[in-house]
């Protein structure tokens, strides 16, 4: 017999398990329909459970939306820093930012999407929050690279339209993967798509910022 902590323990698992679930029907829901065009009956659906049990972990669409786009920057904030390891040439540090960046985009296609649509519509959920923890962020990994740049690490770059670009670069993959798919004749992108499309563009970001021959 479970005493109350294993149980206390247990329960949390399975509310983790079941908000995990939710989000990522959520994401398939939103990406597809938008915000206006989405109901709490369909991502309940999507989710195999009922409306009663969705509106007990997230009372309400809005606050479901927002739990989405804030789980997606935190997941990107998380993952994506140019973190600077003892010893690591920036060479080794861009090419692991692009896997990161690639995983993303592979991992959670549809959470992209919904980010991205946020994004266009002006970030009116979103913009404090990426004000207050994507920016310092941001701001940290631009002074990384000057830094390179001032040692004669790499070529000397824009380093704002650096991220502009890489971010640009791999996003399409998730957030345009319709148009990847018919260009490159597949009814989706799979796993060697992905590391095809991270070779390529790893080896166009080193070579142009010089970091392969430092």
């Amino acid at each position: 017999m479970l005493d109350k902590k294993e149980k206390r323990t247990k329960q949390s698992v399975n509310r983790e398990v079941l908000e995990s679930r939710i989000l990522r029907a959520a994401e398939i829901v939103f990406a597809s329909k938008g915000f206006s065009g989405s109901s709490m009956e369909r991502i309940a659906e999507i989710a195999k459970i009922s409306k009663q049990n969705l509106i007990y972990y997230f009372p309400n669409k809005d606050l479901l939306y927002r739990r989405v786009l804030k789980e997606m920057l935190d997941i990107w904030i998380e993952k994506l820093s140019f973190l600077e390891v003892q010893g690591e040439t920036p060479e080794v540090i861009i090419r692991r930012y692009v896997s990161e960046k690639m995983a993303l985009s592979r991992l959670y296609p549809n959470g992209s999407k919904v980010f991205a649509h946020e994004i266009i519509s002006g970030a009116p959920v979103l913009k404090e929050y990426l004000i207050s923890h994507l920016k310092p962020q941001f701001d940290r990994d631009v002074i990384l690279v000057k830094s390179w740049i001032n040692k004669g690490l790499i070529d000397c770059v824009d380093p704002e339209h650096l991220f502009f670009t890489i971010w640009a670069a791999t996003q399409t993959y998730a957030d345009f993967s319709v148009q990847m798919e018919v260009l490159l004749g597949k009814n989706t992108l799979e796993e060697a798509d992905f590391q095809r499309a991270e070779d390529a563009v790893t080896e166009f970001v080193v070579r142009a910022l010089g970091a392969k021959k430092k």
